[in-house]
């Protein structure tokens, strides 16, 4: 079982490893560049490994904090996007009638 009282990084060393070769991979180059018009920054998942390593030789406190606040940059980075289209909180009152026929007037 493990000790609550040590921390432990977001992610394994392995992962950040493992989204670094992802990111640097000629498939992940192709599509940023189709898709952004650029090639993705990996540095960010390099340094992130580094700082894992780190962390888990030495427990460095600068290493904890640095892959707590790229953590954070990533969560934020997601949430700062709006949904495409608006929820609905209930279905339309004609839901249940066939698609293509004409709704009453």
């Amino acid at each position: 079982m493990a000790d609550r009282g040590v921390w432990r990084p977001p992610r394994t060393c392995e992962d950040y490893l493992s989204e670094w070769k992802h990111c640097k991979g000629i498939r992940n180059l192709f599509h940023n560049y189709y898709t952004y018009g650029e090639a993705p920054s990996c540095e960010q998942w390099k340094i992130d490994y580094g700082n894992c390593r780190k962390w888990e030789k030495s427990k460095s406190p600068d290493a904890k904090e640095s892959l707590c606040k790229s953590e954070r940059a990533r969560i934020l980075e997601k949430q700062k996007y709006d949904p495409v289209w608006q929820l609905r909180k209930s279905p339309p009152r004609d839901w249940y009638l066939p698609l293509g026929q004409d709704k009453p007037k």
